[in-house]
């Protein structure tokens, strides 16, 4: 088992779902449950899946919740493009 709370890669999953809430906040209403509900899902599911994976007893269930984070880290970047694209972030933003 690992300790998630020590993983380099679980804290600055936290450190970034709290730039996708702030950033969200600024995104138009109507998009409230839209595509800020699907960011913040994404973002979140990454440390969650992290931690989850830590408590598995085997080096391969660990992996696969890695896995799951990655593939939530990819749906992240996705909607992040998106919202370039609709003009709610800027380039810098993405960044």
């Amino acid at each position: 088992m690992h300790n998630f709370r020590k993983l380099d890669i679980w804290i600055e999953s936290r450190v970034l779902v709290k730039k996708i809430y702030l950033m969200t906040s600024s995104y138009p209403k109507h998009e409230l449950y839209g595509i800020i509900s699907q960011i913040q899902r994404a973002g979140i599911s990454i440390p969650t899946n992290i931690a989850e994976g830590s408590a598995k007893s085997s080096e391969k269930d660990f992996a696969r919740f890695l896995e799951i984070s990655l593939g939530s880290a990819l749906e992240q970047e996705t909607l992040m493009i998106l919202s370039m694209d609709l003009g709610y972030i800027s380039q810098e933003s993405f960044n």
